[in-house]
């Protein structure tokens, strides 16, 4: 079982210091390009990404890393051709129907972020069963960022706030940025340690834009289907090389003891 990750907010408060993050998000971009360098149409691309997902998961499990998040679909995904938006959906039932089962053998926890109710009732109710079937889970929690916007995060949870200061249970002056923390979609879930693009873009695209204020950012060319085993080494073995400040002194951070976890063992598998 995975420990727990200690969940501090990075802006008010120094976390541990780890050479292995305790949470990784990921930006899976590079599916279209994929699929039309080989003549294939799009949606084969995003097929094939369903494998690397598949393989990350594992290598999280078998890394000890409790928490992984994955921006399947944003917000503004709406505006892509209606063809292509049918087929991701219908890609993502499918996945939920062949993969949740296995996630669960392998006690990871899963869990959907995002404005779920435009996807409609079917495959809003896959997804409340899949996040019930698997919630007591702990040795990964595996995140999917759909219909998420990181825009629409911060603006539902001020709605929160409002209705709480209009109700009188809360002064307005007294709202901090701690106040707002546990009304956005990832409240309980540590910060990401960890941000990767694939696919060469070098942009955050709306994806956990209060979540990443101190996260440590990976870019690579290489696109998402191709992103194996080897590709998220070196993403770990970079995170492992940075010092992480958080607004400290160089000298302040060489002080401090960082952990080095054993990188072994058998986890969770997808």
């Amino acid at each position: 079982m995975s420990k727990s990750p200690r969940i501090v907010s990075t802006t008010s408060a120094v976390p541990a210091l780890s050479t292995l993050p305790q949470h990784v998000a990921v930006i899976m971009d590079g599916n279209g390009r994929w699929a039309k360098g080989r003549g294939l149409p799009r949606i084969a691309g995003h097929r094939k990404g369903v494998e690397a997902v598949r393989e990350l998961v594992t290598a999280c499990g078998e890394l000890g890393i409790p928490c992984l998040t994955l921006f399947a679909f944003s917000s503004e995904n709406w505006r892509r051709p209606e063809t292509e938006v049918r087929l991701l959906l219908e890609l993502f039932l499918m996945a939920l129907d062949k993969e949740v089962k296995k996630l669960h053998t392998s006690k990871v926890r899963f869990r959907v972020i995002g404005d779920i109710e435009r996807f409609g009732p079917k495959l809003g109710a896959r997804i409340q069963a899949a996040e019930e079937l698997t919630r007591d889970n702990q040795n990964l929690t595996l995140t999917i960022a759909a219909n998420y916007g990181g825009r629409w995060d911060v603006a539902q949870a001020c709605k929160q706030l409002a209705r709480e200061a209009a109700a009188g249970q809360l002064d307005p002056e007294s709202i901090t940025a701690e106040s707002l923390e546990p009304h956005l979609s990832m409240a309980g879930i540590p910060e990401p340690d960890l941000f990767i693009r694939t696919g060469g873009e070098q942009r955050i695209s709306n994806f956990l834009l209060w979540q990443l204020a101190y996260t440590e950012l990976y870019f690579t060319p290489v696109l998402w289907p191709e992103f194996n085993r080897s590709q998220f080494d070196q993403a770990l073995a970079s995170f492992a090389s940075r010092q992480r400040r958080f607004g400290q002194t160089g000298d302040q951070i060489e002080g401090q003891e960082v952990e080095q976890p054993a990188r072994a063992g058998k986890g969770s598998h997808a």
